[in-house]
């Protein structure tokens, strides 16, 4: 499939595109990874010998950004700057071969230089491109250095006003790719029509040549998941490409719960000699979203269970190795989930892998976030990237939408950049260029509601008991727009928490703070607006989400829905949130650890028997005398048995269309002191899972909060934990404290901070009296000495004996 490619002027330059797909290669030296041994200067400098001459080189590996700790340190911003990488490599090159560069990934602009001359550049992040360096190679030590430049740059998608962090860097792999003078360029797979019982199948072979092409042919053969040849045919390559169509009988489906792939293993021949050979996997599925009613695939309705992905992780920032990129995509699948947005940018090409491995669909989404529509140097710069979107991901089975945008209107760029009119008139272009490259799957967009008519697939914003409402009218609303929108699926609902943080009075699904029995019924109060109102605990989103999930499972006409987000992200935005410049509505922290409502999600997805008693970080609760206090389990089993102290509280059957935790929630009367809760599951009578949670209870309210107590634990890697806790005049922790405190090492260590974690920020705000820290000891000290403070509390201080288990 020939793709005409736009090469928009930019700065003056004349930007050519090399664009192709990161193929398989069954020849080992195809491609070869470089990450390892580069050195970085982090300096603007434009001249690539001055930078080369500079002092201040330090040693690297890739992936790596220069924002993966000054993105949420304390001070407001982040570098938004250029960078430089340098790189050695020896080389004997042969003769009738040809060397390119593949990045899979660099924030924003890149110019690369072999030898001091300029081999090429690329203009913009999120997508993978190729840069060819025959010409600039010489035998024996050759020198790379590559620019890269993250700053303020308008005529670039995505906006520096989006709520997210744009990190500046070679953030993902890169390859050193040999082929022959003739080599396989990009490979497309098509199945234009599948059943059942048959898949029409359509490969297209691209090859690029700077010799002769005669006598060139092309051979594929298809194998399928049993590693079976299904189908095999030679070719003569024409005009540069060859192209090759077939029906399967009886092909196995890809799925969610059975993501068989396909290979198409692909030979470029001139004569008997294989001159270049690549691999492919795709997969044979059908989907549809009925109008104004749910989502079909394979023939079979699905609701569809997501989240959201965002590319970055604590200490890592947007730079994770494919360890983590996989890891992510295992635990969500865990979860219980079958559908992932990949918010609000083209991923690293390993999620994609695992999703179609895994079985998780996609909605992969062009970085048009915010910022409005632009003049025409940025109108073909967004075209580009989308061309390179589509081409890069277009087999992989897992990907059924393409968004064309989010929140694009907002904050422009432009004079006039939130004109609907040429907002619709641009986004109609994409539209047409999206199924031009590819007619077979869906486009979509997110809250532009003027726009909601020229994509194929629409969602609006809808944040029930979060940014308005109350979570109550949830149903309500998806009710409203399943009638408004023809293929309606509902991206983005949930709220922020604060891991630890609980509360026996959470606001309500009406709106309502319910009095806890301490206070007076006069002070229940209507809340407007959770996420500038609410108290950010857990125990509220909890119930939001719970109340959410049993809505979209039991409704008969709703497509589906995917949560904000798998994990909490940084943000430039929030520097006032309980975690500075952290959006905290994940369902694990930014480290991977679960919170609560990762639980609630997997009580209804997932179909691995398990128990959760709410929660494993409220483990000191207080109330009066007397009073019940509600207990909730989630669970996928059938029915749970909770025990308190030994004893029984009795037997309970799930039922999803009871709130909370589909009625499997006891109301207890807690004894003072500690207890030892234990939950039960059954499957068809039999026990399958269990848990255990030990919580203290007094019956004593806190009193004012007189001091910040200071306490160490040795951890397994050697760092110490350093816990602040506020107690009141009898030492007693004071349970709704949630005021803003400050670490610092004074000597003798170093904070684990910049993390963007619970305990990996050295500006937190407290969770239920409590707030903690990481320490790194020194290496030649004895004690490290520890303060924490706020504007009630001038200073409390410890020192921790270095290597002494407390």
């Amino acid at each position: 499939m020939k793709r005409q490619l736009a090469r928009p002027i930019i700065g003056g330059v004349l930007y050519f595109l090399l664009i192709g797909s990161v193929l398989s290669q069954s020849f080992s030296d195809r491609k070869t990874n470089i990450n390892q041994g580069w050195s970085y200067l982090e300096n603007p400098e434009m001249n690539v010998e001055k930078a080369r001459n500079m002092d201040g080189w330090v040693s690297v590996d890739l992936p790596h950004t220069w924002n993966n700790l000054d993105a949420t340190d304390l001070d407001p911003g982040y570098r938004r700057s250029a960078s430089w990488y340098r790189k050695a490599l020896n080389f004997a090159p042969e003769k009738g071969s040809r060397y390119f560069l593949y990045f899979e990934g660099a924030n924003n602009v890149t110019n690369v230089y072999v030898n001091d001359t300029k081999s090429g550049e690329h203009i913009g992040g999120y997508v993978g491109f190729e840069i060819e360096i025959t010409g600039q190679l010489i035998a024996g030590k050759n020198e790379i250095l590559v620019r890269v430049d993250n700053g303020y740059h308008p005529q670039l998608i995505p906006s520096h006003q989006s709520d997210f962090f744009i990190f500046g860097g070679i953030t993902r792999d890169v390859w050193l790719k040999k082929t022959a003078e003739s080599y396989l360029q990009d490979i497309t797979i098509q199945t234009p029509k599948v059943s059942a019982t048959s898949g029409s199948t359509r490969i297209v072979v691209e090859t690029q040549s700077t010799g002769s092409t005669k006598g060139l042919e092309v051979k594929v053969e298809v194998k399928n998941p049993a590693g079976e040849i299904v189908f095999s045919k030679q070719l003569d390559v024409q005009d540069g490409q060859a192209e090759m169509s077939f029906t399967l009988k009886d092909p196995e489906l890809w799925g969610v719960k059975n993501p068989v792939l396909y290979t198409a293993e692909v030979q470029l021949l001139r004569g008997k000699r294989v001159v270049d050979a690549v691999e492919e996997t795709y997969g044979y599925r059908w989907y549809e979203f009925k109008e104004h009613g749910p989502f079909f695939l394979n023939g079979e309705r699905l609701i569809l269970r997501g989240t959201h992905r965002h590319e970055e992780y604590a200490g890592y920032g947007a730079a994770m190795p494919n360890a983590l990129h996989r890891q992510d995509i295992e635990d969500i699948k865990a979860m219980g989930a079958n559908f992932v947005r990949l918010g609000h940018y083209p991923q690293d090409p390993e999620v994609y892998k695992a999703c179609d491995e895994l079985g998780i669909l996609v909605w992969d989404e062009l970085p048009w976030c915010r910022g409005g529509v632009g003049d025409e140097v940025w109108k073909e710069n967004t075209k580009r990237i989308l061309v390179e979107m589509i081409d890069q991901n277009y087999n992989h089975p897992s990907v059924i939408l393409w968004s064309l945008g989010n929140e694009i209107y907002w904050l422009p760029e432009f004079e006039d950049g939130d004109n609907p009119e040429k907002i619709n008139a641009f986004l109609r272009e994409l539209n047409d260029l999206a199924h031009a490259l590819d007619p077979y799957r869906k486009t979509a967009v997110r809250k532009y509601y003027e726009g909601a008519d020229i994509v194929d697939v629409f969602s609006p914003s809808i944040w029930s008991g979060w940014y308005s409402g109350t979570y109550k009218n949830y149903q309500h609303a998806i009710d409203n727009s399943l009638k408004k929108y023809p293929h309606f699926v509902h991206m983005e609902y949930g709220g922020s928490s604060h891991l630890g943080r609980h509360t026996e009075s959470p606001v309500t699904g009406d709106g309502l703070i319910n009095a806890n029995e301490w206070e007076e019924p006069i002070n229940q109060v209507q809340i407007a607006n959770i996420a500038q109102n609410g108290d950010w605990s857990e125990n509220y989103i909890v119930d939001l989400f719970d109340w959410h999930l049993r809505v979209s499972e039991t409704h008969p006409d709703f497509a589906g829905n995917a949560q904000w987000a798998f994990r909490d992200f940084g943000t430039p935005l929030r520097p006032e949130n309980d975690i500075p410049y952290i959006n905290q509505k994940g369902l694990v922290d930014r480290a991977g650890n679960p919170k609560d409502a990762y639980y609630v999600f997997k009580s209804y997805w997932s179909e691995e028997p398990f128990a959760y008693i709410e929660s494993h970080t409220w483990t000191e609760r207080s109330g009066p005398a007397g009073v019940a206090r509600n207990i909730s389990v989630f669970s996928n089993a059938d029915s749970v048995e909770l025990f308190i102290r030994g004893q029984s509280l009795g037997m309970k059957t799930r039922d999803i269309t009871q709130f909370p935790a589909c009625g499997l929630n006891w109301d207890v009367l807690f004894p003072a002191g500690d207890s030892e809760f234990r939950a039960v599951t059954y499957i068809g009578g039999k026990s399958v899972a269990e848990d255990t949670l030990t919580v203290n209870y007094t019956y004593e309210k806190s009193g004012i909060p007189e001091a910040l107590e200071l306490s160490y634990k040795l951890l397994e890697n050697g760092n110490y934990l350093i816990t602040a806790t506020a107690v009141d005049s009898k030492q007693g922790r004071c349970l709704d404290y949630e005021e803003r405190v400050y670490f610092q090492c004074l000597t003798g260590g170093t904070l684990v901070e910049h993390m963007g974690t619970p305990t990996g920020s050295s500006s937190i705000k407290m969770a239920n009296g409590k707030a903690a820290i990481e320490v790194m000891p020194g290496k030649d000290t004895r004690e490290f000495i520890m303060t924490v403070l706020n504007q009630n509390f001038k200073g409390t201080f410890l020192k921790v004996p270095i290597n002494v288990t407390p």
